[in-house]
């Protein structure tokens, strides 16, 4: 027979739930979860589904987080196994979102049927808070439940989202904590013209290089010892009609920082603005801030998790805080503990996708101790 892990990753495979279609993931979870006495809310927001699952009334209050929604396939012949089908093959389950993260899924829902049966009086209260838009714009998803339960006073105390955190074993790594991401778009202001009268235009290319030259060599901090030194990339730069003998009027520079709990995104945009001044630009500068950095330190909730991992893998994780970004983000600026722990990562949004069945049951034994150590 196969294992009850698997065959719940197989089943939430098969529906394909591209970001922000869940294509019934959520309801087939929520059936299950309704069948533990939990109360079940269905937030629906814009295009995008949400289940907010909650089993108790008491802290310790634990949240385990996930999304259902999966990125795009790309085309279909590109794959060994249809990309859809959860076939398995050699120890391995195939298909996309099986690392990312449909197997945590069905390991956290696993690993909570068989805590609740042994545990039917445990303390403090269990919640599952489930997006189908985490892979996509991010704004309809978790931040908009979190927002929800923020405005009836409704906290969380500890979560464990699923992403794949494991690089190249089972455990071997847990994020404790994101750096923040910052993304500016600049315009900045030339006078088009011929290249052959240079004189009678202004480059906004040449005008702007000295001042990016600045911006990608200045040290915005050192980092700490849970984060590295804050990064500022380049990642889009736009100028010119396409034409060879045009100086163009304007040019579109896109960058990025990630950094650290040691400088404010407010302080970042000062600096920019500092240094764009210094050098006499004509300019425009907008901002996004896509998340602050989090950290979490050893408490309740790291502890329980680094002595799963041990007791089940042998293995001693090591907290990190690298990487991009997750729906944890929204979730830790409320106060609450949040942690990431999920199979290994390194075929995650790739062709051929797939994930060890060994460690899909490993993990959903994994999160089943966790929630022992925290509820009992």
């Amino acid at each position: 027979m196969t294992h009850e892990v698997i065959a719940l990753a197989q089943a939430l495979i098969q529906r394909e739930s591209v970001t922000p279609e869940d294509a019934g993931c959520q309801s087939m979870m929520n059936e299950r979860l309704k069948a533990l006495g939990f109360n079940i809310e269905s937030l629906f927001f814009t295009d995008t589904l949400n289940t907010w699952a909650r089993k108790g009334n008491q802290s310790p209050h634990f949240c385990f987080a996930g999304h259902t929604d999966v990125v795009p396939t790309g085309p279909a012949q590109n794959w060994q196994h249809p990309p859809f089908s959860g076939l398995i093959e050699d120890g391995l389950l195939h298909g996309r979102g099986a690392a990312d993260m449909k197997g945590s899924l069905a390991a956290m829902l696993v690993a909570t049927e068989r805590f609740v049966a042994k545990n039917p009086d445990h303390k403090g209260s269990i919640s599952f808070l489930i997006t189908s838009d985490e892979e996509g714009p991010f704004i309809n998803g978790t931040t908009k439940v979190i927002d929800t339960l923020e405005a009836r006073g409704e906290k969380i105390d500890m979560c464990l989202v699923g992403e794949p955190s494991s690089r190249d074993v089972l455990g071997d790594v847990v994020k404790n904590g994101r750096r923040g991401s910052l993304t500016g778009f600049l315009k900045v202001k030339g006078v088009q013209g011929h290249v052959a009268y240079p004189h009678l235009a202004q480059n906004p290319i040449h005008l702007a290089a000295p001042a990016i030259t600045e911006l990608s060599q200045t040290v915005w901090d050192n980092g700490n010892e849970f984060f590295p030194a804050t990064s500022f990339q380049v990642s889009n730069i736009n100028g010119g009609t396409g034409a060879g003998n045009v100086i163009p009027g304007e040019l579109e520079v896109q960058f990025n920082f990630r950094f650290s709990t040691e400088v404010t995104h407010q302080q970042l945009q000062e600096r920019v603005n500092a240094i764009l001044q210094t050098h006499d630009l004509n300019y425009e500068l907008s901002w996004i801030v896509n998340g602050l950095p989090f950290i979490t330190e050893h408490g309740p909730l790291v502890d329980a998790t680094v002595n799963a991992i041990k007791s089940v893998t042998g293995l001693t994780t090591n907290l990190e805080t690298t990487g991009g970004t997750s729906d944890g983000r929204f979730i830790a600026q409320t106060g609450a503990k949040v942690i990431e722990l999920g199979p290994r990562n390194a075929t995650i949004h790739k062709v051929d996708e797939c994930v060890s069945t060994d460690d899909l049951i490993a993990l959903a034994d994994i999160y089943e101790q966790i929630l022992e150590q925290l509820l009992t």
